[in-house]
């Protein structure tokens, strides 16, 4: 099962929510959507689902096109929206038995199936109360709970950790990582940690257009117009020392002999270093390329300013 997103865009009045926006999710795939308040990420999600229509481009849900097969489609897709879609005045098994009845599905099997999930997601102790009297955080497992109970091939969750508790934002990632396993699985979130601990890529959106599409494990090697090296040499030199190879264009004492080197060069600099370290009669014990974190290249590529 696939999601294939072809050139995508979607406007309101005069601006841009997303624009030419082309994405692939592959099954068993984890990816990770990432970017600012009001980047496009919950516009594209509910494109993809099928809640909004784009002004033009195709999404493409295990070949079929959602414009053209639309209950089918969502029939396949589990959503956990931005905004949890819950009927506050039900019971908590209650209301998953109706969201499973919705999927058609019914009887002792919906009853099952429900104590399933119910078991999973953590909500045995909370499964007689009414939703409206649950804490935020045991709404979004309800809100995950919805997503899951027909056994979807295709999750988009928007924020699923939203409010939950370091224990509980930890049990959410292991169960999306058990059942990203045999699913394919889109997910935003503003938690960096959360995208380095479970996402096998990473996609960066801001302003409406993909910035950054890369594997998890490549992600500090995108090439942002600057590098770093950490250099340990046995004697101590001055940073000015460093400043005159060309280079470089910053340079920051770790401690007495370690050194962190920036520069603006696109090609690897560690080389360059070397040299420069024999021709100074230098000896050099260590030299590391850092790589970036991908809180730094989020930084990099979406600014610091909120676009809200």
């Amino acid at each position: 099962m696939s999601i294939i997103v072809n050139n995508i865009s979607k406007q309101f009045g005069n601006q841009w929510a997303v624009k030419n926006v082309s994405i692939r999710v592959n099954s068993g795939e984890i990816v990770g959507f990432i970017g600012p308040n009001g980047a496009g990420k919950s516009t594209t999600m509910k494109i993809l689902t099928g809640v909004l229509t784009p002004a033009s481009g195709e999404v493409l849900i295990n070949g079929m096109d959602i414009r053209k097969d639309p209950m089918k489609i969502k029939r396949m897709i589990g959503y956990l929206p931005e905004h949890n879609p819950l009927y506050e005045d039900m019971f908590v098994k209650e209301y998953l038995v109706h969201v499973a009845n919705l999927y058609g599905i019914r009887g002792t099997i919906a009853r099952t199936k429900v104590d399933e999930t119910i078991e999973m997601i953590g909500l045995t102790k909370e499964q007689h109360k009414k939703i409206g009297k649950l804490s935020k955080g045991y709404k979004q497992r309800v809100g995950i709970s919805q997503a899951l109970i027909h056994d979807p091939e295709v999750l988009i969750l928007d924020e699923p950790t939203s409010g939950l508790d370091p224990n509980q934002i930890i049990e959410i990632r292991n169960l999306i990582s058990r059942v990203g396993k045999e699913k394919t699985v889109l997910l935003s979130t503003h938690i960096m940690q959360e995208v380095e601990a479970i996402c096998d890529r990473v996609i960066i959106i801001d302003r409406g257009v993909i910035r950054v599409d890369e594997k998890a494990g490549n992600i500090g090697k995108v090439k942002t117009g600057e590098q770093t090296v950490i250099v340990e040499l046995e004697n101590e030199i001055s940073p000015e020392k460093w400043k005159s190879l060309d280079i470089i264009s910053g340079v920051r004492k770790l401690n007495n002999n370690t050194y962190l080197l920036a520069s603006n060069d696109a090609a690897d600099i560690r080389s360059k270093i070397f040299r420069f370290a024999v021709d100074n009669d230098l000896t050099v014990l260590s030299m590391t390329h850092k790589s970036k974190s991908l809180e730094e290249i989020f930084r990099e590529y979406t600014g610091n300013e909120d676009v809200n």
